[in-house]
């Protein structure tokens, strides 16, 4: 699909917004019924839709697993590469042809685990990606085991009494690795989601978005803790930059550092204001404040939204082009190649 013109004429007529179904190939989408993995296509789908992203820029990469399905069914260019190897085709993707929006997809088991150390590198160098990590808490594809982020005590084909691992929180990792933009959202929260997403399209430098995704057939209501109806409204708070940091049944709780500590603590705002009560307001841009939302365990609410974001940094792209161009040489490479079989390059 071309780009849109940048502006209509007379003799040239504006073509129609394009719509997700746009977007969609003609592969049969191949996900257990009811798995979370469709809500995320349906809400990225959108956001192209929204932006008018034009098909033949953008390239969507992923590593192995029910989330690494993803790049046959976006209309646009793909790899399906190895198991945890995403970021490294990824980042050599975006060396190749900075020009490419790439995205990459992948799940906490291809991602945190054979993948940790590639994630990592490509998180800490800032390369203009978007990262879209599918948390389950499960291997999905190879039928139910334990993954790095499933709780201890999960029994699963491969932890039948219960899993003894501490799990790994997917934020937490990326903001320890140096990434500058982390966000989190639920694959049903459609309307989160896709501002979620925009934002990390917007960002210069890696955007890594954890997407709570729930696998209906081996992990089934695993997050029911902090969605489900009853409980969502005390288990989960919605960050916004430069908001309250507010949360409960019409925000009537909040957060506040603890006296005497550096941690963070819910309280009753009982008809105070949110500055009397001492709420803290959300700064995106504040690293330390970022982690200790990610952080945060029951009883303490999930947060969800953009927790950091700064911008600013140059990508790691950018940098290697512009160290790239002043050093480039002339020469004929096919010519050294046949000169012999030692050769010395000045």
């Amino acid at each position: 699909m071309p780009p849109p013109p940048d502006r209509p004429s007379p003799d040239r007529p504006s073509p129609a917004r394009p719509s997700p179904k746009d977007y969609a190939t003609d592969q049969e989408v191949r996900w257990c019924p009811g798995c979370g993995d469709y809500a995320i296509l349906k809400a990225v789908q959108k956001v192209f839709a929204d932006l008018e992203l034009p098909t033949h820029e953008t390239v969507f990469v992923s590593g192995i697993g029910c989330s690494s399905r993803f790049p046959y069914y976006m209309a646009t260019y793909g790899f399906h590469t190895i198991h945890g190897r995403a970021p490294a085709f990824a980042t050599g993707i975006k060396l190749a042809n900075p020009a490419l929006d790439v995205w990459m997809v992948t799940g906490d088991g291809d991602g945190l685990s054979i993948g940790g150390n590639h994630l990592m590198h490509a998180l800490r160098r800032n390369v203009d990606l978007q990262i879209l990590l599918f948390n389950n808490e499960i291997y999905g594809l190879t039928k139910g085991q334990y993954s790095p982020t499933s709780r201890v005590g999960t029994r699963t084909p491969s932890s039948p009494t219960g899993s003894l691992d501490a799990p790994v929180s997917a934020a937490q990792v990326a903001l320890g690795s140096g990434a500058r933009f982390v966000a989190r959202s639920v694959d049903v929260q459609q309307k989160p989601l896709v501002e979620v997403l925009k934002r990390a399209r917007a960002f210069r430098g890696t955007s890594f978005v954890e997407i709570f995704q729930n696998c209906i057939v081996f992990n089934d209501g695993v997050f029911d803790g902090f969605l489900a109806r009853g409980v969502a409204a005390e288990a989960q708070i919605h960050v916004e930059h430069g908001k309250p940091l507010l949360f409960g049944d019409k925000g009537a709780k909040g957060l506040r550092v603890r006296p005497g500590s550096l941690a963070l603590e819910a309280v009753e705002l009982d008809g105070r204001s949110p500055e009397e009560a001492g709420i803290l307001v959300h700064d995106e841009t504040d690293r330390m404040a970022a982690m200790l939302l990610a952080a945060m365990e029951p009883p303490m609410p999930v947060a969800l939204g953009v927790l950091y974001c700064a911008p600013g940094q140059q990508s790691y792209d950018a940098l290697v082009v512009g160290e790239a161009r002043p050093q480039a040489v002339t020469g004929d490479l096919s010519a050294l190649f046949r000169s012999g079989e030692v050769w010395t390059v000045e």
